[in-house]
């Protein structure tokens, strides 16, 4: 499970923010509290000082304006008086000033010497010019404090006859103001930290659904459906956790019902004997199933991931784009020159409502049987064709020469109604044997089986050859001495040891052998009937047992031969349940083997 960063949890966040607002809050409020208290403070400290400058004002404006006689003080000892009466712990001075900048007075004892100077000061100077009062607040190095200047004009009927030029001690309300800023600032620090725990516990009450509810999101990305996120209450996150555990029931009902229906399909695609191949919407192969692999004769990772016209061998003749558009199947020829090897590939668009295309489902069919049948189908009518049309036009040609007026010819007509007899047999023959066939393919025939020696029923069949034979051919005998009984059908059985003795002695020379045996193999007998005839090349030793087939054509036809007597054997001996193959070598003769059912019989079953 993926961790969050301390910093990047949303509950550490929800704090940061919630101190934050609050710091801002209280800066806000700090800030505008300190400027108000600040500006309130030095208001009515000013106004206070103000206050008794005014009644300082009123006397020593009298006293600069008394007329005097040489009994009276003179004005700085009046000044003087009237200055003294007024000092206090906040005015630190009071300096009364003539309109030509001549202190004629001054509260401070310290200061008696400045008395009948003149002052130097810029706000006396500005004062009396612009006849306004002028105020500041400078910090005194003497003193090691800040104190207030206030410079007033002193005027009678609109005219100014002097200044005050006075000094507070304002450093007490500085003092005042950081005092109350130090207990704000604790308030603050209280009330943060108050704030944070109460924070901490808001913020769980918000972050705890919605950590439930990421820590079962990443339970459901690994499969797990099995969680449940609390509902803590009714508000907005308890229905938010209410709708998210319904969720998690429909999403896991999906997730089975999509699985089911991948294994569905994946069973389907197994089990298919037909291949099947999916590309993705650039033609890369995405998914195949174990029977097309099996007929691309490939893996699994040399299919994935490349493009379908490579796989099938389609790269030079068409592009992904072609093969969408491609309606009919296609046949892909991966024949040797050992083995023929034909698939059939059906293609399909699969595309989206919008017509937006997705991709391709190839369907593979091994089609090479069926080439093989149609293929065997058209050389099977071509060969009947053949066949019978030989015998055909022989006979034609001869009943056109007969009805020319050669019957009338004793010598050439009876050799010619020989041959038109011949030929005559010869189509019957053929015809008989393709009944025989046909009944054979249609599973229109019966075994009539029963019970015989093999032995003596084998040396019966080779007697009667070699009672007739004609050529100088020797007969040698491999029998066993012991009895094996098998059921068969002997008229079948007859016609398949006639057909291969038949062709054994049709190629087998002059003071050659036929050579006669029988085996007992497990289960099976196994019969071998062979000859030094010519032989068989090796690449068309299997070929004998088609229909039509011959292996020396022109001695065959010459001899009568249809081309369907081992094809005929063949079909009878796996009626009986065995087997036939044949054995050559090219110069070396052949030998034709076939297998019968055997079963062990007790003793004294038999009389």
């Amino acid at each position: 499970m993926q961790k969050v960063g301390f910093f990047r949890s949303i509950h550490v966040k929800f704090i940061l923010i919630y101190i934050m607002l609050i710091l801002l809050a209280m800066q806000i409020i700090g800030l505008y509290f300190a400027k108000e208290l600040e500006d309130t403070l030095k208001k009515n400290f000013r106004n206070s000082v103000i206050d008794r400058i005014n009644l300082v004002e009123f006397s020593v404006r009298e006293e600069i304006t008394k007329e005097r006689s040489s009994e009276d003080p003179t004005t700085q000892q009046s000044l003087r008086t009237v200055l003294s009466g007024f000092t206090s712990e906040d005015i630190l001075e009071i300096r009364v000033i003539d309109t030509k900048y001549k202190i004629l007075a001054t509260s401070a004892l310290d200061n008696q010497s400045l008395v009948g100077q003149r002052s130097m000061e810029d706000s006396v100077r500005r004062a009396i010019s612009s006849e306004s009062a002028h105020e500041a607040i400078n910090y005194d190095t003497s003193l090691g404090q800040r104190v207030m200047v206030l410079v007033k004009p002193i005027k009678k009927n609109a005219e100014v006859v002097g200044t005050l030029y006075v000094t507070a001690n304002i450093e007490r309300v500085f003092k005042q103001i950081d005092d109350i800023n130090q207990i704000l600032a604790g308030s603050v620090a209280v009330s943060l930290t108050i704030t944070i725990i109460i924070g901490i516990f808001i913020a769980q009450t918000f972050t705890r659904p919605i950590s439930d509810m990421r820590r079962q999101a990443q339970a459901m990305a690994q499969g797990n459906f099995s969680r449940k996120v609390h509902v803590y209450g009714n508000d907005e996150m308890g229905q938010l956790a209410i709708a998210f555990n319904h969720l998690t029931n429909q999403l896991q009902e999906s997730q089975s019902t999509t699985e089911s229906e991948q294994r569905k399909l994946a069973s389907v695609l197994e089990n298919m004997t037909d291949g099947v191949i999916s590309t993705d919407r650039k033609g890369r192969v995405s998914l195949i199933n174990d029977s097309a692999l099996m007929m691309l004769r490939m893996t699994r990772d040399l299919v994935i991931n490349r493009p379908i016209a490579s796989i099938l061998g389609l790269e030079q003749s068409y592009t992904f784009e072609d093969l969408i558009q491609v309606r009919d199947s296609i046949a892909l020829d991966f024949s040797t020159e050992e083995q023929p090897y034909i698939l059939r590939a059906t293609f399909s668009v699969t595309q989206r409502e919008t017509g937006f295309v997705n991709g391709l489902i190839v369907v593979l069919h091994d089609n090479t049987e069926q080439e093989k049948i149609d293929m065997e189908r058209r050389e099977f009518v071509s060969n009947v064709s053949h066949e019978l049309r030989t015998p055909l036009t022989t006979m034609r040609s001869y009943l056109d020469a007969l009805a020319e007026g050669a019957w009338q010819n004793e010598e050439i007509a009876p050799s010619f109604l020989r041959v038109t007899q011949t030929e005559t047999e010869r189509m019957i023959r053929l015809v008989n044997d393709l009944l025989k066939l046909s009944r054979m393919d249609s599973k229109e025939y019966e075994l009539n089986t029963e019970w015989v020696e093999f032995n003596h029923f084998f040396n019966s069949i080779i007697e009667r050859f070699e009672f007739s034979k004609s050529q100088k051919v020797q007969f040698k005998r491999l029998l066993p001495s012991a009895d094996l009984f098998v059921e068969i059908d002997t008229d079948k059985m007859t016609q398949v040891i006639d057909n291969i003795i038949s062709n054994a002695l049709k190629y087998s020379p002059d003071g050659g052998d036929v050579r006669f045996g029988v085996t007992l193999s497990g289960s099976f007998i196994k019969v071998m009937i062979s000859d030094d005839g010519l032989g068989i090349p090796k690449a068309n030793v299997n070929r004998i047992f088609e229909r039509f087939y011959r292996a020396d054509r022109a001695r065959s036809r010459a001899m009568g031969g249809t081309g369907l007597g081992l094809a005929i054997a063949k079909e009878m001996i796996h009626a009986h349940g065995g087997e036939i193959w044949a054995e050559s070598e090219e110069g070396m003769g052949t030998t034709v083997f076939f297998t019968l059912p055997y079963e062990q019989q007790e003793d004294g079953e038999w009389d």
